[in-house]
């Protein structure tokens, strides 16, 4: 009989069709109903990964994954889990691609072993650590793959959802909708001071009509910007304060003396525009249809 260190790589080696078909087979029933190319493309990873394990406890039979033997076989599940995360896969279907691998090995190494009973029980418990740590290491590079995917898309919807808009020649806007928390102002912030610089405009407005509540710290991110904005040269007011938000600052305390805040977005265009140098006349009909 073989060194327990090797048993796992010669049962993989004379039982690997046997173990590659019923290992497909759990897979099948554990996911959700895939296409003939997903299909076609788990069968490829199964196969491949199988001829990895083999190879690695040929030459490393202990079940220590984290040894450089195991190196193909770690990176090829972190690669594998990263794969799956991006592709819309779940954690337990991601998870099931090894531990469904269980049932298969057991019954070959049952098969090759035989009647020792105390032989079979030291092979099943070695195999059965070697496969719940590879499971945990796929479920930990999952996690941190859709981690990152989520941090990513945070990132991506904060961008999104703080537009510095150019109204007209040297005067921004930037309309800002939802809750202001540290992260968000950072982003706020840093998008209107490349704006300025960009463009190079001496006007900047912030909106704030779209923001549902204004607490202390919301006022303070709010200060926080319109003072940056001053440092880089540009005149910045508020807009969007309505009456309930008017009164809720008063009630905090938060100074805002210094800043100059209007009702409306129309009213700090208004009022940008005057100071801006520029005199809004409305056309006469009578001149409009003359011109007409």
């Amino acid at each position: 009989m073989a060194s327990s260190k090797n048993k796992l790589a010669e049962v993989i080696a004379k039982h690997e069709q046997q173990i590659a078909t019923g290992w497909l087979e759990r897979q099948a029933s554990s996911m959700r109903r895939l296409s003939g190319a997903e299909q076609q493309e788990v069968t490829r990873q199964s196969r491949e990964f199988l001829k990895a394990v083999k190879t690695a406890a040929q030459g490393d039979g202990t079940g220590d994954v984290s040894s450089p033997t195991w190196n193909p076989v770690r990176e090829f599940l972190v690669d594998f889990s990263a794969a799956r995360a991006k592709g819309g896969y779940s954690s337990s279907e991601t998870a099931s691609f090894i531990f469904s691998m269980k049932q298969p090995v057991f019954e070959a190494l049952r098969a090759e072993i035989g009647s020792d009973s105390e032989t079979l029980a030291n092979e099943t418990w070695r195999a059965t650590e070697l496969l719940d740590s590879l499971g945990l290491l796929t479920t930990e590079a999952f996690q941190k793959t859709r981690e990152d995917v989520i941090s990513r898309q945070q990132h991506e919807l904060l961008e999104l959802s703080t537009p510095v808009v150019q109204l007209w020649d040297g005067i921004l806007a930037l309309p800002l909708i939802g809750t202001l928390d540290s992260a968000r102002t950072q982003v706020v912030m840093q998008n209107l001071l490349d704006a300025i610089v960009k463009t190079r405009s001496d006007f900047a407005i912030i909106d704030i009509t779209g923001v549902p509540v204004v607490d202390t710290l919301v006022a303070q991110h709010l200060l926080k910007t319109v003072a940056a904005a001053r440092l880089m040269g540009a005149e910045c007011m508020i807009s969007g304060i309505r009456p309930q938000i008017a009164q809720t600052i008063i009630h905090l305390g938060v100074d805002l003396s210094d800043v100059i805040t209007k009702a409306t977005l129309a009213d700090a265009f208004a009022l940008t525009l005057r100071r801006a140098g520029f005199k809004m006349v409305r056309e006469q009909k009578d001149q409009r249809a003359a011109e007409n």
